[in-house]
């Protein structure tokens, strides 16, 4: 039986921009990232599902709108979709998303 993790340890010396793989469910993972500033505008051929377990996820998206995601809310990026995630602060957030999927996406 594999271990349980505590995502927030994984994660507590790392300030910079990073992401991986924590776990797999079938045809899917569960990535988590820390992240303190921005990520490039992409889009996937996939659905993802962002969390958030620490300070605020900015998700913007092409039509000028903006998501911000707090500890213990949920969003999902539809495929095809134009977006990016920021943060103006260390943000610890997970990433539900199909095994396949290029996390750099469709710039």
């Amino acid at each position: 039986m594999p271990g349980k993790i505590n995502l927030l340890q994984t994660v507590s010396d790392i300030s910079e921009y990073t992401n991986f793989i924590v776990s797999e469910v079938n045809d899917h993972v569960v990535r988590i990232a820390v992240i303190d500033g921005e990520y490039h505008w992409h889009e996937h051929d996939t659905d993802e599902l962002f969390m958030v377990l620490e300070g605020e996820l900015l998700i913007d998206l092409k039509n000028n709108e903006t998501i911000s995601l707090l500890p213990g809310e949920i969003f999902k990026v539809p495929a095809f979709t134009q977006h990016r995630t920021r943060s103006t602060c260390r943000t610890v957030n997970l990433c539900f998303e199909t095994k396949e999927n290029d996390i750099t996406g469709n710039s």
